[in-house]
């Protein structure tokens, strides 16, 4: 850490005191500056900043009370303390009058070197202090700027490991672990309020031709195509999941009539069957495959989340040997 001598102000109109003041300072290990007048004095105010003002009271044109006032009303300078030289007799209004102008003490002329060098000290240790506080807390601030990125770093960091355990690297869409919860959730929300939901089983009809014909990057590139469509044409409370391969799970939440499910589901199948425009390895490529769904409705009499999922599963079973691309209804 780097420090900078402290600078002391003397001002006062005659040319001898000053001399003697800085005879009286020279070791003190301030940085010593010198004004001949309160306009001076102001004008070195604005391009230092000072441990230390030593302001003689009576001065021709504007006094040291003057002073003090105009450096009182200014936030950048009402916390130097000043210290007035005077060898006129002051009483007690004069002190006060001083005291609320900023003045920390008085010196009497003809000033006393001991008791100046000593007062001068004082000040100096207290700037010092202060200084190497402000610093301090500075490096608080920092360290704990710092602290608040690393916190911020750490937490981005678990989320990303939190979201890669429950989500499907490939499409982004949940894993089976984070579809069995929201199963769960669903089952329990559903017992809760009386309500139904349903449960469907997909699978890409035709997929495995696409991988076998342009290879496994169009492939996954078709995955994440079909993972794009089955977000927008799901609502936000219904969940869609990649079990895997070209498996994948739709839990569509508060069924409340079946034809219109049902009607859903078709419109489903009919936009999964729309071409595929994928770029592979092999150059652009368009691909057309299709989606069987099966489907089983959570009713209170379900025996639990497997019997859910047998259900649908058989109904995907009757899809794809009914010749694919359709969607059954678990009986």
């Amino acid at each position: 850490m780097t420090t900078t001598a402290p600078k002391i102000l003397m001002v006062d109109d005659t040319f001898a005191n000053r001399v003697a003041m800085r005879r009286l300072l020279a070791r003190s290990g301030a940085e010593l500056y010198e004004a001949a007048s309160g306009n001076e004095a102001l004008a070195l105010c604005l391009d230092h900043e000072f441990a230390l003002i030593l302001l003689d009271v009576n001065m021709p044109g504007m006094d040291g009370f003057e002073v003090a006032a105009l450096l009182s009303q200014d936030d950048q300078f009402r916390d130097t303390p000043i210290i007035f030289v005077t060898a006129a007799y002051v009483d007690d209004v004069d002190r006060l009058k001083g005291y609320r102008h900023g003045a920390v003490d008085y010196v009497a002329k003809p000033v006393n070197d001991l008791i100046l060098q000593s007062k001068v000290r004082v000040f100096l240790d207290l700037y010092a202090a202060r200084v190497k506080l402000e610093q301090t807390l500075e490096e608080l601030s920092e360290r704990n700027d710092q602290l608040q990125m690393e916190i911020a770093e750490r937490e981005r960091v678990e989320a990303q490991v939190r979201h890669q355990a429950t989500h499907d690297m490939l499409t982004g869409l949940p894993n089976r672990t984070l579809f069995h919860d929201r199963l769960g959730a669903a089952m329990r929300h559903a017992t809760a309020s009386g309500q139904r939901f349903a449960l469907a089983l997909l699978d890409i009809d035709g997929f495995k031709g696409v991988n076998d014909r342009h290879g496994h990057p169009a492939g996954d590139a078709l995955l994440q195509a079909i993972a794009a469509r089955l977000r927008l044409n799901l609502r936000t409370e219904d969940t869609v999941a990649r079990l895997g391969g070209d498996e994948f799970a739709l839990i569509v939440s508060e069924i409340e009539d079946v034809p219109v499910l049902m009607k859903r589901c078709d419109e489903l199948g009919a936009r999964l069957a729309e071409p595929y425009p994928l770029v592979s390895a092999q150059g652009s490529v368009v691909a057309h495959v299709s989606a069987s769904i099966g489907i089983a409705l959570w009713t209170a009499e379900t025996a639990g989340d497997e019997a859910l999922i047998q259900a649908a599963d058989r109904a995907l079973y009757q899809a794809k040997e009914s010749g694919k691309n359709r969607c059954v209804l678990a009986a």
